[in-house]
């Protein structure tokens, strides 16, 4: 017998339903109205089981204990009921059990969106505080805006190597948190990976190329309000890099440093419409750049002075939510930077613009350069085609 079953009394009508076992083989039988009544179990025979298969459960349990078959055939109804008086009786009235408490399992099939087959995949990052502050952490979400599933491994350059951030699975049409990202750690984004793996379930599909997608994260634009931009996948402004979009992924073109001006000669209209990743021995993550032909052109055909202007209003569009450390800390990167660009171009002239000011720039400069940069030739560049507060690096 178990909690359910019907049964009626044996020794006076009436009968009911089973709902707890108690102690010295007491059992409650809830009647038609509902009310509990106190029952011997011996006094009591069962009408109907949820199994309907009474004798069958009490036959299993007689031949547990080695009864056979014929011996049990030999048994009344009442010597076989009579048999559970010296056993245990589990209470389990305390058990409050209620079928909506069962987890849900059942999960809505997303559904296919008309042009959804050929696959787009976006890295989002969106800011915590709408203020910009000092402190603002950003969250970083990957987008997948496919009718397939992506399994995707997410990597930050480390130096010479990759440490992987994430990994899993994007389902079709969703997006998916990373990480939190905070300011003070931005710099250490600068080369992102993403590869991905997409896919359908339980139905047929084309077959789309694995994507390894490198991306340069400017940690310049997360100062910058006005580059969050209203988008289709989240509420608030975001700034969005293209993974892959359409099923096509942006080219990469590896050049070695010392080939770079060859190989933009032969590929003028490729370097146009792709990323340039210079490959510089010193270094195996390598640098990435997403900069324009012209640009590339300006910085380094020929010997002509490379002029760098760093004023804050030269370089960053605003500088809303950003201290003056945080503006004298980017100045002096696009110093280094431009150092190590040109590091290999002996006798290149370049003259950085720092103005008069209080000088603060001024002396960062020349700090650095009297110990840092200390075999090139540093002077004041020239009072007539710059004025005062500038000066002239010759790579050496």
């Amino acid at each position: 017998m178990k909690i359910g079953d019907k049964v009626r009394f044996l020794n006076e009508i009436g009968g009911g339903k089973i709902v707890a076992f108690k102690k010295n083989n007491i059992v409650l039988v809830e009647d038609e109205d509902g009310f509990e009544i106190p029952m011997q179990l011996n006094d009591i025979a069962i009408v109907q089981s949820d199994d309907y298969s009474t004798a069958k459960v009490i036959g299993a349990t007689s031949t547990n204990k080695g009864e056979t078959t014929d011996e049990l055939n030999n048994r009344s109804i009442k010597s076989m009921l009579s048999q559970h008086e010296d056993e245990e009786i589990f209470d389990d009235s305390s058990v409050d059990y209620d079928p909506a408490d069962r987890e849900i399992t059942f999960k809505e099939r997303i559904e296919e969106r008309k042009g959804g087959n050929k696959i787009s995949a976006y890295l989002a990052f969106l800011p915590l505080e709408e203020d910009f502050n000092n402190n603002t952490t950003f969250k970083c979400h990957l987008v997948n805006d496919s009718n397939y599933n992506i399994n995707y491994s997410y990597l930050v350059a480390q130096e010479e190597s990759w440490v992987l951030r994430s990994v899993g699975v994007v389902e079709a049409n969703t997006k998916i948190f990373i990480e939190e990202i905070s300011k003070e750690h931005l710099n250490d984004y600068t080369h992102v990976a993403v590869q991905l793996f997409a896919y359908k379930e339980g139905k047929s599909f084309l077959i789309k190329p694995t994507i390894d997608s490198r991306i340069r994260i400017d940690a310049v634009k997360f100062f910058k309000k006005n580059t969050f931009k209203e988008n289709d996948f989240f509420d608030q402004d975001a700034l969005l890099y293209v993974i892959v979009k359409d099923d096509i992924c942006p080219k990469t073109i590896v050049v070695e440093q010392e080939n770079i001006v060859e190989e933009i000669k032969k590929n003028t209209e490729s370097f146009n419409k792709t990323n340039v990743i210079i490959n510089d021995s010193t270094s195996k993550v390598g640098k990435e750049q997403s900069n324009s032909i012209e640009k590339i052109k300006t910085d380094i055909e020929g010997n002509d002075i490379v002029v760098v202007d760093l004023h804050a209003d030269a370089l960053l569009e605003t500088t809303t939510g950003m201290g003056s450390t945080d503006i004298l800390n980017y100045q002096l990167n696009v110093f280094r930077d431009k150092l190590k660009e040109y590091r290999r171009k002996k006798g290149q002239q370049i003259i950085f613009i720092h103005g008069k000011g209080e000088g603060i720039l001024r002396n960062a400069i020349i700090n650095e350069l009297r110990y840092k940069y200390k075999q090139n030739d540093v002077q004041d560049a020239s009072f007539q085609e710059y004025g005062y507060g500038a000066t002239q690096v010759i790579i050496k």
